[in-house]
């Protein structure tokens, strides 16, 4: 039994200000968070191992350096099976996605991000993409904001996942949002077969890398 990923929709589910979470399957995790501290915005950041730590560590150490726990960011990593996952810890939220391309040479990367303390507000927001292509993308509160209107990607895997939202009786714009959220991840849960374990992103440590200005 896995932990899967409807646990990602409760509140302050890994930290306050929400969660930013990459999965990928074979590739070693120490190399997937390399890569996602490659697209980071701020050219002159710089990952630094500093051993293995709890996230409640990851974030008393960014507030120790810069004072505000927002001014830094941190990224701890881990494996399960097949997949290797990072979990984002600081201001993560709007400063990755430049750089090279995660999932390229072939990789299977899946994005699943929650600006959950934002004012404005926004969705959660899922992203799949594979040796360069997007595969699949949607806004998991299904309410058409944010630029966003059902799945997007390929039309082969979007056209399936929207198959299996609507199963789940989605979209339902008089549902409960928390609701509609948690039944988005149990259908990319079951339709990819993603997991994060929660004990150890949660409770133990785990290898941390922290990004600093070079």
């Amino acid at each position: 039994m896995t932990d899967g990923l409807t646990w990602l929709a409760e509140p302050q589910s890994i930290a306050y200000g929400g969660y930013g979470v990459v999965i990928a399957r074979d590739l070693a995790s120490e190399t997937l968070a390399k890569r996602v501290a490659d697209t980071v915005f701020r050219q002159k950041l710089s990952p630094r191992s500093v051993g293995e730590l709890t996230g409640r560590q990851a974030q008393d150490v960014l507030e120790g350096l810069f004072g505000d726990v927002f001014q830094g960011i941190a990224l701890r990593h881990g494996e399960i099976g097949e997949w290797a996952y990072v979990v984002k810890y600081g201001g993560w939220q709007g400063e990755f996605g430049g750089g090279p391309l995660i999932d390229r040479g072939g990789a299977h990367v899946f994005h699943l991000e929650f600006e959950e303390e934002n004012g404005k507000p926004v969705p959660p927001q899922f992203a799949y993409r594979h040796d360069e292509r997007l595969m699949c993308a949607f806004n998991l509160h299904l309410d058409g904001s944010w630029g966003y209107d059902g799945v997007e990607g390929d039309p082969e895997v979007a056209s399936a996942v929207e198959e299996r939202l609507a199963a789940a009786g989605l979209p339902d714009h008089e549902r409960d949002r928390r609701e509609v959220h948690r039944t988005s991840l149990e259908v990319l849960e079951r339709h990819f077969g993603l997991t994060l374990p929660r004990r150890p992103i949660l409770e133990e440590t785990l290898p941390t890398l922290l990004l600093k200005q070079l």
